[in-house]
């Protein structure tokens, strides 16, 4: 006997079920690795100092994921945020180490060079219309340029020991202060466009930009605040990759961008699936840092991470597009 149209209908309570595993997934599969490492190595894996080293040490690419996150909510791509962060490392150590400013006068100029990348992309991504594909990575291939050009190809060392006390050498229960400082970044963001009218408006932008701009809302502004604010945040991860390292490494920004992207599209699966999200781009982001912390711990080579990073986007965009497409149905 065929069903009737109320019997065929998925229950309420089982939509909801589906919806809440769908949304639980990755904190759920980021326990069973934590379970899985901690089996194998219950040694070494869930240490107190190990942990600290998980949350403390991948801040940067916390913060790298967070610029890439702010152009993605608003249908854009920043592909040039890691080389920005390595720029703005290598400006905050040439003018503090070499040129001997002082060190808040070189941070703040960081910051402004990673702005003025950010306006740079957005005047010719919005202003003239051009690929965002096409720019950013010209952007970020001109960064990566300046970057080994003001520095010679070396790294720089001899910074204000100042930097290094406050982000990593200072702690918290054990963990550095430059975890915290990015949460304070994620909860920032998550604040602004979850809760504010601003944010709401730019959900908007990214899910139609020609409705958004029919009810009238500043669709230009907000995509090119949105390149603007990756370039600030994409230069606090540059100084926050300064004070962790002591140094600045003309060869570590460019590395940042495919786990940032990972973990950007990796959190679409979570917390709010089919769309991006901070909570879900931070869940991923130390999802991928346990991974990659239990493969070294298990003596797998440096290239894992490349691969398991690689593996991840590729995942993470596959079941980002089926997401969508479901809920779109």
């Amino acid at each position: 006997m065929a069903q009737s149209l109320d019997e065929a209908r998925p229950s309420p309570a089982r939509g909801r079920g589906a919806r809440w595993l769908e949304s639980a997934g990755l904190p759920l599969f980021w326990a069973i690795l934590v379970a899985g490492f901690t089996a194998l190595r219950p040694q070494t894996f869930l240490t107190a100092s190990n942990i600290a080293n998980i949350l403390g040490s991948n801040t940067v690419l916390l913060v790298v994921t967070l610029a890439a996150l702010l152009p993605l909510v608003l249908g854009d791509f920043d592909l040039s945020v890691g080389a920005v962060s390595g720029l703005a490392a290598m400006v905050t150590a040439v003018l503090n180490a070499e040129a001997h400013w002082a060190l808040l006068p070189s941070c703040l100029a960081a910051c402004g060079v990673g702005m003025a990348v950010g306006a740079i992309n957005a005047i010719f991504v919005v202003g003239f219309g051009n690929d965002t594909f096409i720019v950013t990575l010209a952007s970020g291939t001109i960064a990566t340029g300046l970057v080994y050009e003001i520095s010679n190809s070396n790294t720089i060392s001899g910074l204000s020991p100042a930097l290094s006390q406050w982000t990593f050498l200072h702690t918290i229960l054990g963990v550095p202060l430059q975890f915290y400082y990015g949460l304070g970044l994620v909860a920032l963001l998550w604040y602004l466009l979850r809760w504010t009218p601003l944010g709401q408006q730019a959900i908007f932008v990214g899910q139609s930009r020609e409705v958004a701009r029919l009810q009238g809302i500043p669709v230009p502004w907000l995509r090119a605040a949105g390149f603007i604010g990756a370039g600030l945040l994409a230069a606090c991860a540059g100084l926050l990759a300064v004070g962790m390292m002591g140094a600045a490494d003309p060869s570590s920004g460019p590395s940042l961008l495919l786990p940032a992207f990972a973990a950007a599209f990796l959190g679409t699966t979570t917390v709010e699936p089919g769309r991006f999200n901070v909570l879900g781009a931070t869940i991923a982001v130390y999802f991928l840092a346990t991974g990659v912390a239990g493969l070294q711990l298990l003596g797998a080579q440096n290239y894992i991470q490349d691969v398991f990073y690689g593996g991840a986007l590729i995942t993470a965009v596959t079941v980002s597009g089926l997401v969508r497409r479901r809920l779109s149905s």
